[in-house]
């Protein structure tokens, strides 16, 4: 082959290679927003202009979360020492909610002072390509996940455990993690108790993955609503969307929705105000 022959081969060979070759991660303004969402497969982030939340002061039953969620959050935002927190519990009751309206909250309190990023949970294995981003910005980011939960053979837990706290770098000191679950230790009961039966030395045969929610400095924990408290939450969305309507008629017709869907829960009072606005012709703005 002579050489004009080569060189051409050659040259067709690195414009192959160039194109199987993944592009570099794109460029983000990380002023440029407060929320931006984590794509894995592009190792990018997107821009979010405006976050789906509540307002806080629309929380109800969770006051005691509210504060010490909100206490260090504001503490992180200042640049002081901050833990990473786990929200667990029952279904329905304001965990992700609190999350995004807890970083609105700082924000109005301080302008741009925290910026918002949310990661799939399935994208947890590309957290160390995400945090070596973040790592070089002066901003601080709260990284959110919602849904947190590992099942049967699934070893992507790994990931985050390293992120948490332990890893040769560790975590940034420009970023704390917010996880919701419905789960205290992020994984099935049964996996726990089938581990321990089989194992021969049953409490080190489930130490690994149990002891990635001991990573999480805080542990709030939500529970259902009596009914006191799924009544308070509806009349507070009542007031804020100005829903005229008897309160009496409200009660009862809260009630029957509630008993309708087998369940009392923050996320049934706003399925229910929704209906209640769309039959009342009112938009929720």
């Amino acid at each position: 082959m002579d050489a004009d022959r080569l060189a051409s081969l050659l040259i067709r060979i690195a414009d192959a290679l160039e194109r199987l070759a993944p592009r570099p991660p794109a460029t983000v303004d990380m002023t440029g927003a407060d929320a931006f969402a984590w794509h894995a497969e592009s190792l990018s982030l997107q821009p979010v202009e405006t976050v789906n939340r509540v307002d806080l002061v629309l929380l109800k039953g969770i006051e005691r979360q509210r504060d010490i969620l909100l206490d260090n959050t504001r503490r992180f935002a200042s640049g002081l020492p901050a833990n990473n927190a786990l929200l667990w519990g029952a279904r329905g009751m304001g965990k992700s909610s609190l999350v995004k309206a807890v970083h609105a909250a700082v924000n109005a309190e301080r302008s741009r002072a925290l910026a918002l990023i949310e990661i799939h949970r399935e994208d947890t294995p590309s957290l160390p390509r995400l945090l070596s981003q973040l790592r070089v910005s002066k901003r601080r980011f709260l990284l959110f996940c919602d849904d947190l939960s590992f099942d049967g053979e699934d070893a992507s837990y790994k990931s985050l455990k390293a992120v948490l706290e332990g890893g040769i770098e560790g975590r940034p000191e420009n970023v704390v993690f917010y996880a919701t679950s419905n789960r205290r230790h992020l994984m099935p009961r049964d996996m726990i108790d089938n581990e321990r039966s089989t194992a021969i030395n049953p409490g080190e045969a489930v130490e690994e993955k149990v002891s990635l929610s001991d990573r999480f400095g805080l542990w709030l924990g939500f529970h259902t609503c009596d009914q006191d408290t799924y009544f308070a939450i509806i009349e507070g969305y009542a007031r804020r969307f100005k829903l005229k309507i008897d309160r009496a008629q409200l009660e009862t017709d809260a009630n029957e929705w509630s008993i309708t869907r087998g369940a009392r829960s923050g996320r049934v009072a706003w399925q229910f105000v929704q209906d209640l606005a769309g039959r009342l012709g009112k938009k929720l703005d």
